[in-house]
């Protein structure tokens, strides 16, 4: 690593980026690109063709194996968030560029919107909202009263840690699985941890996931996986649509096998008008921006641009925060 010389130019691959980022780029002088508004991989990559790019802050566009591969002096890459299944990693790690993420950056903020999603499942709130807007008094009477209920967890990073602790503050019994984790007590006292994804479904009166999307965890909870949880269940997803079977999860919300979902992600993100998930009174539905508060996005844009800047001028970030550590070495 040699740290650049020049005022370096960095493109984020989004039409902004919060205050709290934008003022550590500028204050280090740097010429700061942006992705206009609707622009998708292939603008990405005609612009890391065209600009001298050395850093690039990555949103939710693509950034493909062609588009690193069309910028010769592109260094290093942050991802705006800790999901980088939008970025070409083993092509970044093949030019030896390090990919960062922004870890607990946008945690509490996804928990809480995990949480109002659960909520809102269990009592039918979306769907008493339009029936009272459409002039209609239906007082449903079959919500989830969640105290003495199991919340199990897909993972149990920082959000997962969140969302237990409240889960335990309603009276839930909680359980989780992390392949990270040792079966046992969990780092939160009262959380039990399991050995494994079939040893935690068939608990869970509500499971809520959080797991990277990676090629294991691609459609993890699939037809046969959904069948193991409870009759009457709730699923809750703030992580990536595609770890769901979205095929055999709109079967399970159909038949009853599931009671209902709150979902912020899909498979295809903006949802397609006509979707059979926007058919379903039983699903609520928030269009991936869990981690979008102004507090969380003043986050990550600060460390986000404070991992690009350290790599640049050779000060690198925390090693924990990069995804190919490889190329450190």
């Amino acid at each position: 690593m040699t740290a650049t010389t020049h005022p370096p130019t960095v493109f984020v691959t989004a039409p902004r980026l919060a205050p709290a980022g934008l003022q550590r780029l500028q204050a280090a002088h740097c010429r700061v690109l942006y992705l206009q508004d609707g622009g998708g991989e292939a603008e990405v990559a005609a612009v890391l063709a065209r600009e001298s790019v050395d850093a690039v802050i990555s949103r939710t566009a693509t950034l493909s194996a062609a588009a690193i591969a069309a910028c010769p002096s592109l260094k290093v890459i942050s991802k705006h968030g800790v999901g980088v299944s939008n970025i070409d990693v083993a092509a970044a790690s093949q030019r030896g560029i390090p990919v960062y993420v922004t870890p607990g950056a946008n945690a509490q903020s996804v928990a809480e919107m995990t949480l109002g999603l659960m909520f809102a499942a269990a009592r039918r709130i979306a769907w008493m909202d339009a029936e009272l807007r459409a002039g209609r008094w239906s007082r449903a009477q079959d919500g989830l009263e969640l105290s003495g209920r199991t919340l199990g967890l897909l993972g149990f990073g920082q959000v997962g840690q969140r969302v237990a602790r409240v889960g335990l503050a309603l009276g839930m019994q909680v359980v989780a699985f992390d392949p990270a984790c040792a079966p046992g007590p969990g780092t939160v006292a009262g959380v039990r941890m399991l050995g494994s994804v079939d040893e935690l479904l068939p608990l869970s009166d509500v499971l809520s996931l959080h797991v990277p999307l990676n090629a294991r965890t691609r459609h993890l909870l699939d037809a046969g996986r959904i069948a193991q949880l409870p009759r009457g269940a709730l699923l809750v997803n703030t992580a990536r649509g595609e770890v769901v079977d979205e095929a055999a999860l709109i079967d399970a919300l159909r038949s009853g096998h599931l009671a209902a979902a709150g979902l912020d992600t899909m498979a295809e993100e903006p949802l397609p008008a006509g979707h059979a998930l926007a058919a379903l009174d039983n699903v609520v539905l928030t269009p991936h921006v869990g981690g979008s508060t102004p507090a969380a996005l003043a986050a990550m844009a600060g460390m986000a641009a404070a991992n690009v800047l350290g790599w640049l001028q050779g000060s690198p970030a925390d090693p924990s925060h990069c995804v190919n550590p490889e190329v450190l070495r």
